[in-house]
């Protein structure tokens, strides 16, 4: 990656960008590409964002309905208000991993990728615009998620700072750790495995349709160890004030985790691991 990041674009004959330039909206170059890949998953949204959300909204009808007589997790919280927002965090974590992966992979695939690596964008750009453009795919999802199923339980806001610290969190370490798997994948199906076999597993393990003080002391132990955990944990004490840890220590864990995870990523394209000959 080249070390420098223009700013701006100039005019041809100009040393610096006019006034007028500036008022017209000139991005920057991070800017334009995560415009640019924030436009790719929109220009789909019916498979990117309507067809997660609709199968979150499957989740809800069929968890909700075998369970909600059957399950007690919080005090005077009913089941089906206990696993909305489970089911938003786990579209938030899925859609932002799917989106920064897949689309490094489907540019390494078609080959338009070197176009990309001709600009004189930093590797900081590239990471603020992959991982910008993940947090704000994961976002949609998540909103459409809580819009389309919200009205069917009855849910509070305890407190919102920590739902919108947890929901960015987690979709900007999953973002990242989709920027890692898209640069290490040469095509679809290394992506999938990695998708199916380490990010499904774990969100799933994570407590979105169970509170782990249910599990067996072996797994409640093994899902301390599982990062997502505490993000849907610590995302879930935001609506309720409750949870099954400590909100400070998945915050703690959660932005550990999300500065590792950005670290190796910010170092592989600075790299230009997989993508530079």
């Amino acid at each position: 990656m080249s070390a420098t990041d223009p700013s701006t674009s100039t005019p041809s004959g100009n040393d610096q960008p006019t006034a007028a330039g500036q008022r017209a909206g000139i991005m920057l170059g991070w800017q334009t590409l995560m415009y640019k890949e924030v436009l790719r998953f929109w220009k789909v949204a019916f498979q990117t964002v309507a067809a997660p959300v609709l199968t979150s909204v499957l989740y809800m009808l069929i968890f909700g309905h075998v369970l909600e007589d059957h399950v007690q997790v919080y005090d005077q919280v009913a089941y089906t208000s206990f696993l909305l927002p489970g089911l938003i965090m786990m579209g938030v974590l899925q859609n932002a991993f799917a989106n920064s992966s897949s689309s490094l992979v489907q540019s390494k695939i078609m080959g338009n990728l070197v176009f990309l690596l001709l600009t004189p964008l930093s590797h900081r750009s590239w990471f603020v615009a992959y991982v910008g453009s993940s947090v704000v795919r994961g976002l949609a999802v998540g909103l459409g998620v809580f819009v389309i199923t919200g009205w069917m339980v009855n849910i509070s806001f305890m407190y919102p700072l920590w739902i919108l610290a947890f929901a960015i969190m987690g979709a900007a370490m999953m973002g990242a750790l989709g920027v890692i798997a898209g640069l290490w994948s040469e095509k679809f199906d290394q992506m999938a495995a990695f998708q199916n076999f380490i990010i499904m597993p774990m969100t799933f393990l994570s407590g979105v349709f169970y509170s782990i003080h249910s599990l067996p002391p072996f797994w409640q132990k093994l899902s301390h160890l599982n990062p997502f955990f505490y993000m849907i944990d610590g995302f879930r004490y935001g609506f309720f004030g409750q949870s099954d840890v400590s909100p400070w220590i998945s915050l703690a864990v959660v932005g550990t985790a999300l500065a590792a995870v950005s670290g190796l990523t910010l170092h592989l394209l600075r790299i230009g691991y997989k993508i530079r000959s």
